[in-house]
């Protein structure tokens, strides 16, 4: 049986941008449980008393129903390269359990700290995150992801963002490029540099 995850971003006591995730939870069951009925996070999302204001990671693992929740204090992983890896069969467009495919893909970072995944000679995403590429005015992220995160979707539904089609040969042209997902803050997440 399939098991999926969401992993919300708890600040301060409070969980952030949970619609998005409603919502992909809600798409995703639509998809693979065609019966079953909708659900809202909120009824299952129940604080523990014992959290202080820091950052933590809501874990939400579920199939037809959710079936675990759990809150760990969350600390980012310490990423400032990433190994270009190519795959043009490589496929996560649900946010399943198990990511035995992009752990096997990870194995070929070499001495980087994680992977940027290409497919047909188009950027999708690293290991863990989307990405945004900043060109000196804008930031971009691609229109060839893997995973449609919902940091991605929020942020270009903010204007944050813009979709477009990147290439391995338009990667000169970036001066930054950040990872990003719901436990990243873009403005606050440091940039990371390629490696061939």
């Amino acid at each position: 049986m399939y098991r999926f995850i969401e992993s919300i971003r708890l600040e301060n006591h409070r969980l952030q941008h949970l619609d998005w995730h409603n919502k992909r939870l809600n798409d995703t069951r639509r998809h693979f449980f065609p019966s079953s009925a909708e659900l809202d996070l909120h009824d299952f999302l129940v604080l523990p008393s014992n959290l202080d204001d820091g950052v933590y990671k809501c874990r939400v693992v579920y199939g037809s129903q959710v079936e675990e929740v759990t809150f760990q204090p969350y600390i980012p992983k310490s990423v400032h390269s990433l190994r270009l890896v190519i795959d043009d069969h490589a496929d996560y467009s649900y946010k399943f359990e198990n990511r035995a495919k992009l752990e096997f893909l990870l194995t070929q970072r070499g001495e980087a700290d994680d992977i940027l995944i290409v497919r047909n000679q188009s950027i999708t995403d690293t290991s863990y995150s989307n990405i945004a590429l900043f060109d000196g005015l804008h930031w971009y992220t691609p229109d060839t992801y893997l995973l449609n995160g919902t940091c991605r979707q929020r942020l270009l539904a903010e204007g944050i963002l813009r979709e477009t089609r990147i290439t391995l040969h338009d990667l000169a042209r970036f001066e930054e490029i950040r990872p990003i997902n719901a436990m990243l803050v873009l403005e606050r997440t440091p940039s990371v540099r390629l490696m061939f």
